[in-house]
């Protein structure tokens, strides 16, 4: 099925407006988050892949032009949209990057029409898997190499495509595995599952249901062992473990209760019975703070089941992200909106060790040390490249988290580094700003003073 209706009405109009007056000139947006969620002092960009595909094969077929006609769109706007394709350029950093408020993670070049039109979709992408795979790297940070994490989140995402995106881009962040079987299969990922307590409460008993699991399953026997009573759960699971020799395969999850706790004792019994091999799994509603809590206590969990916190993004399921016109038919333009102001011009991220970044204007050249991080990724409605393997993803997630400081990379009370405009990019900015509040719009007499210091707005978006 077509998604070029995937989109916002006021996409359509404003394209029909440009459509009627022949504004179809190259037209430059910029996506970036304006702010970040409270207590984050970072985000890890997700959503490229799915808006190169997207802009890749995006186009108006007749069942989409029959419902825009019969919504009143006229017919010139509906003979252009019938030949619409996407032939403009995107760069964009790369998924997996570390990104922090006001950067570009992606900027769109094409004639204002296409550019505009897009503007729905990859503002949805962007924001939502930005804001998962952020969730997701703060969870791998949490467990600090000492439990290995699982995507629990399918039956809580809001839509089934989202739960494929949690379990893609949990992977990228570090996640050994998903219970999301169709998304084990498309991304090549490990699926992972054990059993419910509707299982265990079939059986006449726990250990009948713990023996059947394991006759049938004996390379996935985990034994969900809080069903009635944890610790009994657990010896019931020794006995089947030790009947079945199932030692160096086995694990017993325990999904309720003080899991903290609940796990030391597990421990200690699966240790008096000679299974030091036997894992401890846990789930429940987990989130990063508390794995946080496990790592810090020395809880003998080895796994986690994170799920609906992770999902969902429970503390911030929304980014405040922005797709803004920054340059059309050659001419800067910017915003002064209150709050809400717009560094004007297509850009660049520049990023010098310890992630003092500065905001340029495209083209810039870097100073010794410094890496651009937008990339030209398309090129006249066409990939300029493959499909970046996820275990690429996978480990330019794991080396920015690695070198970001522990003030930035804090569960609580991060310190988020504010990436400065460059010279250039303040120069443009009090130009155009400058022009946009004379009366005329035309260079002399300024309205309210001289023009404003863009770095003293924390709200400019780029």
């Amino acid at each position: 099925m077509s998604r070029a209706l995937q989109l916002d009405l006021y996409e359509i109009t404003m394209a029909s407006s440009y459509i009627r007056r022949s504004m179809v000139g190259p037209a430059t947006f910029s996506l970036s988050v304006r702010r970040l969620p409270a207590g984050w002092g970072y985000l890890v960009a997700g959503g490229l892949a799915d808006c190169l595909a997207y802009l890749e094969q995006v186009s108006f077929d007749d069942d989409d032009l029959a419902y825009l006609d019969s919504v009143g769109i006229d017919g010139e706007t509906l003979r252009a949209l019938a030949g619409l394709r996407f032939t403009g350029d995107v760069w964009a950093v790369p998924e997996g990057t570390v990104v922090f408020a006001g950067e570009p993670l992606l900027e769109v070049t094409a004639p204002l029409p296409e550019a505009q039109l897009v503007e729905t979709y990859l503002l949805n992408m962007c924001t939502f898997q930005t804001a998962v795979a952020t969730k997701a790297a703060r969870c791998v940070s949490a467990a600090a190499g000492r439990i290995a994490l699982v995507d629990f989140s399918l039956r809580r995402t809001q839509g089934m495509d989202a739960g494929l995106s949690v379990a893609r881009l949990s992977a990228m962040c570090g996640f050994v595995g998903t219970s999301n079987v169709d998304a084990a299969r498309r991304f090549g990922l490990e699926p992972s599952g054990t059993m419910a307590h509707s299982y265990v409460e079939a059986f006449e008993d726990e250990r009948e249901a713990f023996a059947s699991f394991a006759r049938d399953h004996p390379k996935r026997a985990t034994f969900l062992v809080d069903t009635y009573d944890p610790v009994a759960g657990v010896r019931r699971a020794i006995e089947v473990i030790t009947a079945h020799g199932l030692q160096s395969s086995a694990a017993v999850r325990i999904d309720s209760g003080d899991l903290g706790a609940l796990a030391r004792a597990a421990r200690s019994e699966l240790d008096r019975a000679g299974l030091g091999e036997v894992r401890i799994f846990v789930s429940g509603g987990l989130d990063e703070h508390d794995l946080a809590r496990f790592v810090a206590a020395g809880d003998p969990i080895d796994a986690a089941g994170v799920g609906t916190r992770l999902g969902v993004v429970a503390d911030a399921p929304y980014l405040d992200s922005t797709y803004k016109l920054v340059e059309y038919a050659g001419r800067s333009v910017a915003k002064l909106s209150t709050g809400k102001a717009t560094l004007p011009g297509a850009k660049q991220v520049l990023r010098r060790p310890g992630y003092a970044d500065r905001i340029a204007r495209r083209g810039e050249e870097p100073e010794p040390g410094e890496e651009p991080l937008l990339e030209l990724v398309m090129g006249s409605g066409r990939r300029v490249r493959p499909s970046e393997p996820l275990a690429a993803s996978r480990e330019r997630v794991a080396s920015e988290l690695a070198r970001l400081p522990e003030r930035v990379r804090a569960l609580t009370g991060a310190v988020a580094p504010t990436p400065t405009p460059t010279p250039a990019l303040r120069a443009l900015t009090d130009e155009v700003w400058g022009a946009a509040r004379r009366p005329s719009g035309r260079p002399g007499a300024r309205v309210g003073g001289a023009a404003a210091d863009p770095a003293a707005d924390p709200a400019v978006e780029p």
